[in-house]
């Protein structure tokens, strides 16, 4: 584990840091999301404006449209809900 210094000189581990590269699908992040985001297939044009601003990929695609949520990675942020004009997503709290 890498060592950060303080000011004072003293040596700390750093926290939350991954040094694994390409270990993203080994570490699941969904289980602490409070909103699920809803999507609502009817209202979808498949614009995939929600696909590329996801920030944790949790939107997957096949044959270039958009499929269901993979909840094991997302974290209910919201931002496809704020992205989407067309209204197909909605955030709902998350029951547990």
């Amino acid at each position: 584990m890498p060592k950060a210094k303080k000011p004072e000189g003293k040596l700390l581990n750093l926290g939350a840091v991954i040094l694994t590269p390409g270990n993203s699908v080994q570490n699941k992040t969904g289980g602490w999301r409070a909103l699920r985001p809803v999507w609502n297939k009817e209202k979808c044009t498949q614009c995939m404006i929600c696909w590329m601003y996801c920030p944790d990929m949790a939107i997957p695609q096949k044959d270039g449209k958009r499929i269901e949520t993979n909840f094991d990675f997302c974290k209910g942020c919201g931002i496809c809900k704020t992205e989407c004009v067309f209204g197909a997503i909605t955030m709902e709290k998350e029951k547990k």
